[in-house]
């Protein structure tokens, strides 16, 4: 599982993903798409962006829900949170200032 989300996070379109979802959850493919566009100057294709998502849900680092015909991308932190903490000393008493 480590392998697949340092895969994922070592591309910087899909760090650029990862952070536009962060700044605004639950978007489309053409959401994510025309604001790579505008706000990163990122002319990837839809296949391409589409590419870059799977592998974030391989990650488990997004997530997809289906209403009617849209289908949303959901960011998911908790991967992030694991290997954070586990590299993470435990904090004592007389580590606090």
């Amino acid at each position: 599982m480590a392998d697949d989300l340092f895969k994922a996070l070592a591309d910087p379109t899909r760090r650029r993903i990862l952070d536009e979802l962060v700044e605004r959850d639950g978007q489309t493919l053409f959401e994510i798409c025309t604001r790579l566009i505008t706000k990163h100057g990122l002319g990837s294709t839809r296949q391409a962006i589409s590419q870059h998502l799977a592998v974030l849900e391989a990650a488990d680092l997004v997530r997809t829900r289906r209403q009617g015909r849209y289908k949303f991308h959901d960011l998911n932190t908790a991967p992030l949170e694991l290997i954070v903490t586990r590299w993470l000393k435990p904090r004592t008493p007389e580590d606090t200032p």
